[in-house]
């Protein structure tokens, strides 16, 4: 069943919940919408209650413009505090990004945990103008030219990789998320760890995959080093993932951690 909330502005924002137990709300990432992490949606059923929801200008939920990041944390906020309880909240990749900027302005959360928020060091930067080249694209509708440019300059995909999408199915996908491509290169910014999740109280664990590039797992040490208290583990799995059977008991026993 898909409930809605409505965010600050107005723009009413679609989530679902499945299972029971503790509610853990799940931030996706850029090309995701609410459906697109089901795997650890199932998992994470099995023993929470798992609340995904379409992030705005996705899926169900709706969009007012102007863009601003500060929107993004306001939505968040929205399904947040649609439930009576305390909440734990789980974001991946620029998803815990945003979560992580929800915590350090307030956002109310029980609990984050965070999979590999894609920071930059000083050596891996995305190349400077990234956000207003993926504006302009999306606002000429050259939405598969700005695909391609998140894959090659965000992701960090070869041209190679990136023709041999496009001759795939899941393209299509792909090319219908472009308009929200841009309200993630705001969330990340710069790319580099902000200097406000120095502010952040609630408990956070910071998890990475040893299969990753070499900067996502610096990216997670960052990160952790950042925030206060924050825990920081790696696990078994391939690029920019890691199977839902070994994180969620990860995930688990730090959402039930008593400390």
């Amino acid at each position: 069943m898909i409930d809605t909330v409505r965010s600050a502005d107005g723009t009413p924002i679609a989530f679902e919940r499945r299972g029971t137990g503790p509610v853990v709300v799940i931030v996706a990432g850029a090309a995701n919408d609410r459906h697109g992490d089901e795997p650890l949606v199932a998992e994470l059923a099995a023993e929470f209650s798992a609340v995904t929801y379409d992030r705005r200008g996705r899926g169900d939920s709706g969009d007012v413009a102007p863009y601003a990041v500060e929107r993004e944390i306001e939505d968040l906020a929205a399904v947040v505090a649609a439930f009576d309880e305390p909440v734990i909240v789980h974001g991946i990749s620029s998803g815990g990004a945003l979560a992580l900027l929800a915590a350090a302005a307030g956002v109310p959360m029980a609990r984050l945990s965070v999979f590999e928020a894609p920071y930059r060091g000083e050596t891996e930067e995305v190349a400077e103008g990234y956000a207003d080249e993926m504006r302009d694209l999306v606002a000429a509708d050259r939405w598969d030219d700005a695909v391609a440019l998140f894959m090659m300059s965000a992701v960090g995909s070869p041209a190679e990789a990136v023709a041999e999408a496009k001759a795939t199915p899941m393209w299509a996908e792909l090319r219908s998320f472009a308009p929200t491509l841009v309200y993630d290169a705001y969330v990340m910014g710069d790319s580099k760890v902000p200097n406000e999740l120095a502010s952040i109280a609630t408990p956070v664990l910071v998890v990475n995959s040893n299969g990753s590039t070499d900067w996502l797992k610096a990216a997670a040490l960052a990160a952790a080093k950042a925030i206060p208290g924050a825990r920081q583990v790696e696990l078994d799995g391939e690029f920019h993932s890691v199977p839902p059977e070994r994180l969620v008991p990860e995930l688990s026993a730090f959402y039930r951690d008593p400390r």
